[in-house]
């Protein structure tokens, strides 16, 4: 068969049943998106363990409808011409060419600047809030990065309120429950990264400058950390424990530290 006849036989349009089938299969896949639940799912972080995730938390499932509303709407226009704009039998090898179309043009400028300005500007409210710094916190606990581990301070036990973890025993962060707490984090050595992944909660360590942080855990339990700056050999094992307990536990935890002569 010759090569140009085999093309139109493998482009020959396709049934109008089958046409009207994929036509509302097109329309349909949005609302099938997103509207199959009345909820929007956190997306694998869990609602309200902190005052930070009670604002990340919203950003990162906006962030991922609009990502969404984008996907479909480009698998649409993908799926459209390709199926609607098929080589008829009888139509010419070639449509017609069209050098530029400057409306569409203008359009796919512009609608790329409306979304990144919109998910800039509701990063920036959200990061100016989180990044907050008060006079209203609680307690204080001082977090410094360490090759290849971490060390938490607990000023209000006194100078000496020490843990100090190593790569094969990972330390153990307490935090009061429904207290807010300022982290004043720094680094000895090089650049790490103080993370709690469930808490939606990254801030760096980094040598010679002090930064601070402040949040209030609301959900008793454990929850891992880690560092998450590419720090060196050990890197893999700077893992820590965040273990929030009731603000009673937490005075009797500093009370150990007072006891044992801290």
């Amino acid at each position: 068969m010759p090569p140009q006849r085999a093309l139109r036989s493998i482009l020959t349009p396709m049934s109008s049943t089958t046409l009207k089938f994929l036509r509302g299969l097109l329309f349909l896949s949005p609302a099938l998106l997103l509207t199959g639940c009345s909820k929007v799912s956190g997306l694998g972080f869990e609602e309200g363990l902190t005052s930070v995730n009670d604002q990340s938390l919203s950003l990162w499932q906006g962030a991922w409808i609009a990502a969404g509303v984008v996907g479909v709407f480009t698998l649409i226009l993908i799926l459209w011409p390709a199926f609607f704009h098929r080589l008829k039998k009888d139509s010419p090898e070639f449509p017609k060419q069209t050098q530029y179309n400057i409306p569409i043009e203008i359009l796919y400028t512009i609608i790329p600047f409306i979304i990144v300005a919109v998910l800039f500007y509701f990063t920036a409210k959200k990061e100016t809030v989180i990044s907050a710094k008060t006079d209203t916190y609680k307690h204080e606990i001082t977090v410094e990065g360490i090759q290849w581990s971490w060390q938490f301070g607990y000023p209000e036990a006194g100078p000496a309120a020490l843990v100090t973890g190593t790569p094969a025993q990972a330390p153990v962060l307490y935090v009061p429950l429904g207290e807010k707490v300022r982290y004043t984090i720094t680094s000895n050595d090089v650049v790490h990264g103080f993370w709690i992944p469930a808490f939606m909660i990254q801030m760096q360590n980094l040598p010679g400058v002090t930064n601070h942080l402040e949040f209030t855990a609301k959900k008793l339990g454990d929850y891992p950390g880690r560092c998450n700056i590419l720090c060196g050999r050990n890197h893999s094992q700077m893992l820590f424990t965040v273990r929030v307990v009731t603000p009673a536990q937490y005075q009797a935890y500093l009370e150990t530290f007072k006891g044992s002569g801290a």
